[in-house]
């Protein structure tokens, strides 16, 4: 029969260790951040590949003569959808706006939720 494992030279047990005085911070809201901010990059990344595999594909066939697009007004119409704040350009500002409500939406009747907006950028980094 084989003798257990020293628990003094688990890498596990020591890096549990080492965070552990981090890990006391962590809330139910920071670790539901962390997994949304995750989820929003991986989508983020999706839409981004089909928007820009669309675009790719409208160009060329303007550049090759069968479509002709108005890209000043396909450029004003999205830009007057989702201007959140309605001053007619996105800057920073329409992104405080729509991260304000996202937010409030995803931390609707959260416990601990403090710790939602640094859990979403760990994810969203990581």
């Amino acid at each position: 029969m084989s003798k257990p494992t020293d628990d003094k030279f688990d890498p596990v047990r020591a890096t549990i260790e080492k965070l552990k005085p981090g890990m006391k911070q962590m809330t139910f809201g920071s670790i539901v951040g962390y997994c949304s901010g995750s989820a929003a990059k991986k989508i983020g990344k999706a839409l981004s590949i089909v928007l820009g595999m669309g675009f790719i594909l409208v160009q060329s066939a303007v550049y090759t003569g069968y479509i002709e697009v108005d890209w000043d007004k396909v450029q004003k119409d999205a830009v007057e959808k989702i201007d959140a704040t309605g001053d007619g350009k996105l800057d920073t500002n329409d992104l405080q706006a729509y991260w304000k409500k996202v937010k409030k939406i995803l931390t609707h009747k959260v416990p601990s939720a403090g710790g939602f907006s640094l859990g979403f950028l760990y994810g969203l980094q990581s």
